[in-house]
């Protein structure tokens, strides 16, 4: 529902540069304050420093690759063919995070239940992202919503994947898949949602939200 709300939003109006540079510093706090406050201490609390290393590697090492597929494409999203590779990656992604919150739950409901609070923010304006290159790539209104809106779904099918493949994993196994979800986490919020934030120009209100996410989402822990 964010996802198809930020594209709806998109091809009525897009937001401004300030506006998104905002609310993706908190929603990068948001999805820090998850890693920090739940994932980091569940994998502590396996003691495995081999699957650490090994998620880890996996994690990052994935995330680079689909970094460099959409940097390669950024340059030609105004055709349709760069349009289509576009939609590719960002279909790659969503399904990223719907495992990402498969994870989540792999580790306890409530755990999952935060990672999809934190990542409901990133499909937000991920939506916002999507539907604002492809009308400036020509599509029309009613298009660009229908495309997003079909994105949105591979978040549910990732989760899907996710939960049932790593349902009753432990020892090893789990740690390995928690570290991948930490590294992943991690890398969006450094490598993505921060790095774009920073295009605009920083104020303190830009800075302080930041960390009103972090400590909104830790608050959230500390009540549940």
């Amino acid at each position: 529902m964010a996802t198809i709300l930020g594209g709806t939003l998109a091809s009525v109006r897009t937001p401004s540069a300030t506006l998104r540079s905002l609310v993706q510093h908190f929603a990068a706090g948001v999805v820090f304050a998850a890693v920090a406050g739940e994932l980091l201490p569940e994998i502590t609390r396996g003691h495995q420093p081999l699957g650490v290393v090994i998620g880890f590697a996996l994690g990052v090492g994935l995330m680079l690759i689909i970094r460099q597929w959409a940097e390669r494409l950024e340059g030609s999203a105004s055709t349709p063919r760069g349009t289509t590779g576009l939609i590719t990656v960002v279909g790659i992604d969503v399904l990223i995070d719907g495992l990402l919150i498969g994870v989540g739950f792999a580790a306890g409901a409530r755990v999952g239940t935060l990672l999809v609070v934190a990542l409901t923010l990133e499909l937000l304006f991920l939506g916002v992202s999507v539907a604002a290159s492809l009308r400036q790539s020509g599509r029309s209104r009613g298009r660009t919503i229908g495309t997003v809106s079909g994105l949105s779904l591979l978040v549910i099918v990732g989760a899907l994947i996710g939960g049932l493949l790593l349902q009753g994993l432990s020892g090893l196994a789990l740690e390995i898949v928690l570290s991948f979800g930490a590294a992943a986490l991690l890398f969006l919020v450094t490598e993505e949602l921060l790095t774009e934030a920073h295009e605009v120009r920083e104020t303190p209100l830009i800075t302080a939200s930041f960390f009103a996410g972090f400590v909104a989402l830790y608050l959230l822990e500390l009540a549940s």
